[in-house]
């Protein structure tokens, strides 16, 4: 489907929990009517308290608040916190909640890994960052460098006619459209002269909607490319026309984890490297902490930052949502921050720097080939999670048995 292009909007680049999360706190205990959280993971940390507390205190000002979590990514959170929510009149919903087997999470496939805050209609959050201390850098070296934009304009509208899509899927008591022209109120002006689009990738209208278009400024690229994305294993073709753009002379740039949080994600990036290394894009691993980051710039007019990794989950299973911006005061902002990164926490990764391709890494890079190319039709067999919702009423138990 074709990305609506939004005029008069106005972006402010968030790094790392640092910024992220006072901004949203305080946007929240200044609300007045609505109040809607998407997340992947809550932690009843020194992230997840404030957030609770803040979110008690707008229920209780009568301000609707709607949380919607990933029954995967939000599987431990704690009774009393749960409680804590759904007795001040908080709306919680899990997205996907399913039983344990032998002490194993089974809703491994098709996540709601979106972050999105929407307040009061006009005000919106969008990027990587969950709600967990591991996003603050002073929690250590294994803090995750991550992104966020706050937005303000008509493209809340957008964002937030999305969450309600979503919400619907469990509120039966009221319409979706009811719902809609309840909570959006026009915006009085227009905050900001950026045009930007909202891109979702779902199992149903839009399942490869982040990739096309990832793919479509990668090919109209001119002058330079910058992906910084946490776990990169991308389609074939999308790796083709990075390949490609460098030959014929834009400098393509990838930065990648060296330190990852999760180690197969780094293994998995490296058996893509040789292809295209030779074919002149320049790769950065970023090793100062684990990178948690899904954002990228085209020359210096275009830039996007979401919750999307170029990953099989992200491009082919898990509801996602990235903000598209053409403004080249944006896209200058975040390169320089990316440019930051390249320059001082990052290591170029060079055909000679790691040892010759054995015949087992060979044949490795055959099966990773053959099975980027057909992933996306492979993607059909998980069992689907279209969007389905369970709404927690205090009942525990419905987060680990999956009990509608």
């Amino acid at each position: 489907m074709p990305v609506k292009w939004t005029e008069g909007n106005d972006f402010e680049l968030l790094e790392n929990g640092e910024e992220f999360f006072p901004a949203v706190f305080e946007s929240i205990e200044a609300a007045t009517r609505s109040v809607i959280i998407e997340t992947f993971i809550i932690f009843d940390d020194e992230v997840g308290k404030p957030l609770r507390q803040v979110l008690v205190d707008a229920a209780a000002r009568g301000v609707q608040v709607d949380v919607t979590v990933d029954g995967y990514g939000t599987a431990d959170l704690p009774e009393e916190y749960i409680e804590s929510l759904v007795n001040a009149g908080v709306r919680l919903h899990v997205f996907d909640p399913q039983p344990r087997r032998l002490g194993f999470r089974t809703n491994l496939f098709r996540r709601l890994h979106r972050k999105i805050v929407v307040v009061d209609s006009e005000l919106a959050f969008v990027g990587g960052i969950n709600f967990a201390a591991d996003h603050l850098i002073k929690s250590g070296p294994l803090a995750k460098q991550d992104y966020a934009v706050k937005i303000r304009g008509p493209l809340v509208a957008d964002i937030e006619a999305d969450t309600l899509r979503l919400l619907s899927a469990s509120d039966q008591r009221r319409s979706f459209w009811g719902r809609l022209r309840w909570r959006r109120r026009p915006v009085q002006h227009q905050p900001g002269d950026i045009v930007a689009a909202w891109v979702t990738r779902d199992n149903d209208e839009h399942t490869d909607d982040i990739e096309r278009h990832y793919r479509f400024v990668i090919r109209a690229a001119q002058r330079e490319i910058t992906i910084a994305n946490a776990y990169f294993f991308p389609g074939y073709s999308l790796l083709r026309d990075l390949r490609r753009a460098a030959k014929r002379g834009v400098e393509v740039r990838l930065i990648l984890q060296g330190e990852p949080d999760m180690p197969w994600a780094r293994v998995a990036a490296t058996m893509l490297y040789d292809y295209l290394l030779s074919g002149g894009v320049k790769i950065y691993e970023y090793c100062e902490r684990p990178f948690h980051g899904k954002v990228a710039t085209v020359d210096g007019q275009w830039a996007t930052v979401g919750s999307s990794n170029l990953d099989p989950l992200s491009l082919a299973l898990n509801l996602e949502g990235n903000v598209m911006i053409r403004d080249a005061a944006f896209a200058g902002c975040l390169q320089e921050r990316l440019d930051q990164l390249v320059e001082s926490q990052c290591r170029l990764m060079e055909r000679g720097s790691r040892p010759r391709r054995q015949i087992q890494r060979m044949l490795v890079g055959v099966f990773v080939f053959h099975f980027l190319r057909r992933f996306p039709a492979w993607a059909g067999w998980f069992p689907a999670r279209k969007p389905q919702l369970t709404t927690l009423d205090g009942d525990l138990e419905k987060l680990h048995e999956g009990k509608p």
